[in-house]
């Protein structure tokens, strides 16, 4: 929010210290400096001002702020009370219908105005504010709503419909009439810049007895705009309920200076004070004649008291501090001590209602950074490890290094995904009270969010790998089951591929005699029907499930939107920490060069690599590695080629093309004892 430095001299007698001196102090004790620019020949700072903190929302609210801070006195204002003896009821009637919405309405009446340009300072001060010049009634409210914080609004008097009113004796009357009052269901308000907004009833307004005038807090109507034809004016002050209008800026996406203002809050105390000096400044630079006040509070804002301990606000803040220079403190921030430790908080200071919140501001203003650094004393003491957690971040580190990149989807899902997953109702767990209609459900699978992310990418990415680590919630035999998983999808890849990265995860993990089981595989966390009806495994260990792999089946692909061949996994978590370990077991490499010999074999379609694998693998311990490096479908009917590289090696010496034939020979000979297996010769 930006706010000028010559405005805020005009409160002081004495100079203040020069524009990047104030702001290191600001930002020091009260609210971040972001930016310090010159215009107009004026410095105009940017302040971060929070949102607990609505007094500051205007100069006078900075200006009270540095007073305190630097010590120096605000000018004494010369208050102008205007008359209000004058009976604005026999002019206009206003009628507050929501009175829970807004807690104080004030509305001035001024007759006879002349609008005009506004005088070259009034322009100025609001230009480097970044608020465009109108004319001098719309400026002057804009003006003060700066100075003050208090937002204001000008209907121009003669274009409020007039309804026929009873007075007392039976006597009718015609009156323009004002009343704030929710808006109706599907009612259209135009505004000043000649946008329509569609309001329904959670939403308040300003109205006449047909149209809507303005809405309330936020932005005034294009139909009492003030013109230069304008002759009667009503200044409207009032303080609006925050939480209604921060629901309506926000429903309308209609953000302005007045509602960012209403939405933190008002003091309901400040908004009559700030309508006098409006129709004085009116009179003043406008001409015109006041014809009274009306001021609709109900329900008087008095100041809250709180009880302050002065021992626990030296515990707290970790400063020796006097009982006096608290006092002092609070009272230069306009606190009144009522007692020795009673303190009364002024109503513009709406975030304090509790004790803490005095201590705070005793700290701030006090200096943070004259609290002394005190060195920890006592024994260092390790904290425990967390299994889990450090084999989280474990299985995260092995999988980017794998090329994947980590999702972070919702614990929810919606009908539609739980359908489309093929989920009964008696398998999920239905929300109560769901935030909205589209997290009606705790997900059943984390391989929902990954296939929706899926879809939402595919458009900028041919190829993503991507995988999430979270909670999955069932329901089993009406209990409800909760488990953490690790799952992973891949788009653009291959089943082959897909199973070298669980390998690699596996054994960066430090498991062994994991091996994958294709014969009728079944998922024990996903519907069957999710999965390709061939291509999938689950992953074992010796003879638990601890996983599922596979090609994801082209029915679910096509609800998607997604195209391409989409390959997942799934692992339960629990299972893989307790078997991980960080032990591990290393050889000594050997001296002596490796041999590799190339053999192709002929088998039955239905006959695993794996298996193949094991088999070669078991027959000497010469044999090094065996790596698949093709496979060949339809070389016969029901049969495919399988192609490996074997290393052997010895740790002793190198072996000759005597030891090499002889161990092929034995691989030879060992794979074709199986039912239909045949090693393929080379003239074959």
């Amino acid at each position: 929010m930006k706010f000028s430095y010559s405005w805020l001299q005009s409160f002081f007698s004495k100079k203040l210290p020069l524009p990047k001196k104030l702001a290191e102090v600001l930002t020091l004790h009260s609210f971040e400096v972001e930016n310090l620019t010159k215009e107009e020949g004026d410095w105009i700072f940017d302040i971060d001002i929070l949102p607990n903190r609505p007094d500051c929302l205007s100069h006078f609210g900075v200006a009270r702020e540095i007073s305190v801070l630097l010590d120096l006195p605000l000018k004494e204002e010369e208050k102008k009370i205007e008359d209000t003896e004058k009976k604005i009821e026999k002019l206009v009637k206003i009628n507050v219908k929501d009175v829970s919405s807004c807690s104080r309405y004030c509305a001035g009446l001024v007759l006879g105005v002349k609008v005009k340009s506004s005088p070259p300072w009034l322009q100025k001060r609001l230009r480097v504010c970044g608020i465009l010049p109108v004319n001098n009634v719309v400026d002057i409210t804009n003006y003060l709503m700066l100075e003050t914080g208090q937002p204001l609004h000008a209907f121009d008097f003669d274009k409020i419909e007039k309804e026929k009113i009873k007075r007392r004796g039976g006597k009718e009357v015609e009156l323009p009439s004002v009343e704030i009052r929710r808006a109706k269901k599907n009612e259209i308000f135009l505004s000043l810049d000649n946008k329509k907004f569609l309001l329904n009833e959670d939403m308040l307004v300003i109205a006449d007895s047909k149209d809507v005038l303005a809405l309330a807090g936020i932005k005034g109507g294009k139909k009492a705009e003030i013109s230069s034809e304008t002759k009667n004016i009503l200044i409207e002050s009032a303080a609006f309920d925050p939480l209604l209008i921060r629901k309506t800026s926000s429903k309308l996406n209609l953000i302005t200076d007045a509602s960012l203002r209403f939405s933190y809050g008002r003091d309901p105390n400040g908004a009559r004070e700030v309508l006098e000096k409006a129709i004085l400044m009116v009179k003043e630079l406008a001409g015109g004649e006041s014809r009274g006040i009306f001021d609709f509070y109900p329900t008087i804002v008095f100041p809250k008291k709180i009880k302050l301990d002065f021992e626990k606000t030296r515990r707290l803040l970790g400063l020796e501090i006097s009982d006096k220079e608290i006092k002092e403190i609070l009272k230069k921030l306009g606190f009144k001590i009522l007692s020795e430790n009673l303190i009364e908080v002024p109503t513009f200071r709406l975030e304090v209602d509790i004790q803490e919140n005095l201590i705070n501001e005793v700290g701030r203003i006090y200096g943070l950074y004259k609290i002394p650094s005190i060195p920890a004393v006592g024994p260092k003491v390790m904290v425990p490890l967390n299994p889990s957690l450090f084999w989280e971040n474990k299985i995260k580190q092995t999988l980017k290094e794998a090329c994947f990149d980590e999702i972070m989807s919702y614990s929810f899902c919606d009908r539609k995904d739980i359908d489309n997953f093929f989920y009964s109702q008696d398998q999920v767990i239905e929300i109560a009270n769901p935030f909205s209609s589209n997290f009606n459900f705790l997900r059943p699978s984390l391989l929902i969010g990954l296939l929706k992310n899926t879809t939402f990418n595919q458009k900028n990415f041919s190829e993503i790998r991507i995988f999430e680590i979270g909670k999955i919630f069932r329901k089993e035999k009406n209990k409800f089951l909760e488990k953490k998983m690790i799952a992973g999808m891949i788009l653009g890849g291959d089943f082959f591929e897909l199973k070298g990265v669980i390998d690699f995860l596996l054994e960066r993990m430090g498991i062994a005699g994991v091996w994958y089981d294709s014969f009728e595989a079944t998922s024990e966390d996903s519907q069957q029907e999710v999965w390709h009806s061939t291509r999938i495994a689950e992953i074992k260990l010796d003879h638990q499930e601890i996983g599922f792999l596979g090609e994801i089946s082209p029915l679910l692909r096509e609800k998607y939107g997604i195209k391409n061949t989409l390959l997942a996994f799934e692992i339960d978590f629990d299972k893989l920490e307790k078997v991980a370990t960080e032990e591990m077991e290393y050889e000594e490499i050997s001296p002596f060069p490796a041999a590799i010999r190339d053999i192709s074999l002929i088998v039955p379609q239905k006959v695993r690599v794996d298996e193949v694998l094991e088999k070669i693998q078991f027959i000497s311990p010469l044999i090094r590695d065996v790596d698949l490096f093709d496979i060949f479908d339809g070389i016969e009917e029901g049969k495919k080629s399988l192609s490996f590289h074997v290393y052997f090696q010895s740790k002793n010496k190198t072996l000759s093309d005597k030891e090499l034939d002889f161990l092929q020979e034995k691989i030879i000979k060992t794979l074709e004892k199986n039912k239909g297996w045949k090693v393929r010769k080379k003239e074959e």
